[in-house]
């Protein structure tokens, strides 16, 4: 039997305070990971997958983002542009409404990968991070 050697990962405290505003340390461009709960953006993101988010990236028509649509209250959609120009939160599962957004500055986040818990080999990438 082969005994594997360990691997020494260093250990680097926080630095970040938290903003008295947000009550998080998250800023931008700092990389977030979520796991998708319910079948709204279904059948391109399944209930129990890892999401990466860039937390500050800018949005773009077609991204799929983490948006707070209310004080505290997130949601997880894609961004597309309406014909009067506006900006709306779709969800990719049609039992789900659209939902109209005042504008970009609601968008905390953009999805950069997903990622199939237990699996090494299940990555896909969004937007212009993807190596494909």
């Amino acid at each position: 039997m082969q005994t594997r050697k360990p691997i020494n990962i260093p250990v680097v405290s926080a630095s970040a305070e938290e903003s008295p505003d947000t009550d998080s340390n998250c800023s931008g461009n700092e990389l977030v990971a979520l796991m998708v709960l319910g079948d709204s953006m279904q059948p391109e993101f399944i209930e129990g997958e890892i999401l990466v988010i860039e937390m500050g990236a800018p949005a773009t028509d077609g991204a799929f983002v983490i948006a707070e649509v209310a004080k505290e209250d997130f949601i997880f959609r894609q961004l597309k542009r309406d014909a009067q120009g506006g900006w709306r939160l779709v969800a990719l599962n049609p039992a789900y409404p659209d939902t109209a957004i005042p504008g970009l500055e609601i968008i905390k986040g953009v999805v950069t990968h997903k990622k199939k818990p237990g699996s090494r080999k299940s990555v896909k990438y969004y937007g212009a991070q993807s190596p494909n």
